[in-house]
This record gives structure tokens, C-alpha cells and sequence, in this order.
């Protein structure tokens, strides 16, 4: 088995002013998806430019031709099932059936105020993520639907002629918890983590390591509650909150390390922050796309 490598380009610049040179390399260097993160603004970057994840991949789309794009992660937070589905499948059609829909239940950021309510509590994210996700699967895979939920509510929503990609668009789906690992093994394509964040500040790679073990137990353990096949769930490691951090952006030999010892735990694909310089995913471009042009063909 060959792992797949990813990158996450951060939407921060303008799209005449260096974005779109991003993407095209993106697709030069052979990384098999290219990410953005779905959020109205983010962390350091929140006083800066910031843009929107959906024009800026239907834009990527339009510059490139095989590589694949996705969110990483969109959330509840400030999107609702019908409106994010519609905007899904013109992506999807445009992109030529290249779009992966990474989802997750989201944090409590920017984005969990911007619309002008109080921030949800861990347990009410996961309340609205347990409705969100199966309805949209349906607004992906049906011509027509109607819900009446706790949370969001589908009248007669149209959705012809649904996704190219068929029955619908993936779902790489974020969780850790016991109710966002049942949603991965329903409705996802894929499964994501970051690792465990209680480690970011002060734990070890090796305490890292044991703990993406536990979540990926956790996940074969709810798979076969419900038999689904575990081949059939990619496994993707998001980087850069593991406590090795830029580490294993540091040289070929430092990724492959890194990269491998996650192979092992069953991961079949790997993201990696493209570089932005003064800012956590600060990193040397010559070592990034030598990572980019020879790491898979050592970790087969």
C-alpha cells in the first residue's frame, strides 16, 4: 500500500497576489488533494485577509485538472445542509467530480460567534453534527428532500442532477468522540484526526502516537458494531498539532519517519500545511516540495 499526500492551502491570500500560483503547484508537486480550511476566520489570521472556502476551491478547479480539492473541515457552525449542498454539487460539477467534503462538528473559534449566537457547548455540537451529516447525504444523493429535524429543516429541496460523483461527492468525516466515530462509519469515505489536542503543548510523539492507536481502535471497534468493512474507510492524518508540529517538515528523511511510523497505524493519507512564513506552519519551501516529489515513492 502507497500513502496518499495532501496539503492544506490556508485561504489567506488574494487570488491574483499568489493564491492561485498555490494550487497549480499544488497539482506540479503530484499531491493528490489540495484542502482548505472552511471557516469565516481563523486564529492568528483573523485580523488579516481571510477568504471563503467554496469560491476559492470553484476557482482552484478552474486552474487545475486532476488534482482533487476538499474542506478541511467544514462545520455546523455557520453552515445549513440545504444552501452547503447546493454549493457542493455546482463545486462538484465544476471540479469535474474532484470534490472530497471534509466535515467535522466544529470548535468553539471565530466562527461559533460571527453569526451573533452564543458559542454551543461540545455536547450541542455533537447534537447538530448527529443531524447535519445524514441530512446532507440525503440533499447529496436524492433529487428531492424534506426533513423536519431538532436543528435544520428541508422543504421539497431540489437538488437535480446531483453530484457527479456518484451516489454522491465523499465524506472525509473528523471525530474523535464515540457519536462523531459512529457518523465516520456511517456516512464517511474517510476518517480524520489531528491526534489528541490535550498533547499539542506538552506531550510527547510517542504519547501521540498511543493515542492515534486508541482513536483508531475506537474506530474499527464502532465499524464492526455496525459491519462496515474497514477497508472500505480511508484513514487521514491531518498534521500539525501533533506535538512534533513543523518536525517532520524539516527534511525528507525527518517526513518519512514521521509519515511511516503513521502508515503502520493503517493511515492511507497524510496532509501537510503548504508553508506561510511567521506563522506556525512556517516552513522551508525547497524541503517541503522535495517532501511533496519523493516521499510517497519511499513509503510504498
Amino acid at each position: 500500500m502507497s500513502l496518499r499526500l495532501s496539503t492544506v492551502i490556508l485561504p489567506y491570500r488574494r487570488w491574483q497576489e499568489g493564491g492561485r500560483t498555490s494550487w497549480t503547484r499544488a497539482e506540479q508537486l503530484g499531491f493528490h488533494t489540495a484542502y482548505t480550511y472552511d471557516h469565516l476566520s481563523w486564529r492568528s489570521f483573523r485580523d488579516g485577509p481571510w477568504f471563503g472556502a467554496v469560491p476559492t476551491l470553484t476557482a482552484a478547479a478552474t486552474v487545475t485538472d486532476r488534482l482533487r480539492l476538499g474542506t478541511l473541515v467544514t462545520s455546523p457552525n455557520f453552515r445549513h445542509p440545504v444552501t452547503l449542498a447546493k454549493e457542493l454539487i455546482s463545486l462538484d460539477d465544476i471540479s469535474g467530480g474532484r470534490v472530497t467534503l471534509g466535515i467535522g462538528a466544529g470548535g468553539s473559534g471565530f466562527d461559533a460567534t460571527a453569526l451573533g449566537q452564543e458559542p454551543w457547548t461540545p455536547r450541542e455540537r455533537a447534537d447538530r453534527f448527529a443531524e447535519f451529516v445524514p441530512l446532507l447525504d440525503r440533499l447529496l444523493s436524492e433529487d428531492a428532500v424534506s426533513y423536519e429535524g431538532d436543528f435544520y429543516s428541508a422543504h421539497e429541496a431540489r437538488n437535480i442532477p446531483g453530484c457527479v460523483q456518484r451516489p454522491r461527492l465523499p465524506f472525509a468525516v473528523a471525530a474523535t468522540g464515540p457519536r462523531g466515530m459512529r457518523l465516520a462509519a456511517r456516512y464517511g469515505q474517510a476518517w480524520v484526526t489531528t491526534g489528541d489536542p490535550k498533547l499539542y503543548e506538552n506531550g510527547t510523539p510517542e504519547q501521540s502516537i498511543q493515542a492515534i492507536r486508541g482513536q483508531a481502535e475506537k474506530l474499527a471497534d464502532t465499524c464492526a458494531e455496525i459491519d462496515r468493512d474497514m477497508t472500505d474507510l480511508d484513514r487521514v492524518l491531518l498534521t500539525g498539532f501533533t506535538p512534533d508540529r513543523v518536525g517532520p517538515l524539516q527534511s525528507l528523511d525527518a517526513f518519512v519517519d514521521f509519515a511511516g511510523r503513521h502508515m503502520e497505524l493503517g493511515f492511507t493519507e497524510i496532509v501537510i500545511h503548504w508553508p506561510i512564513p511567521d506563522s506556525p506552519f512556517a516552513a522551508d519551501e525547497k524541503a517541503f516540495e522535495q517532501i511533496a516529489m519523493e516521499a510517497s515513492a519511499q513509503l510504498r
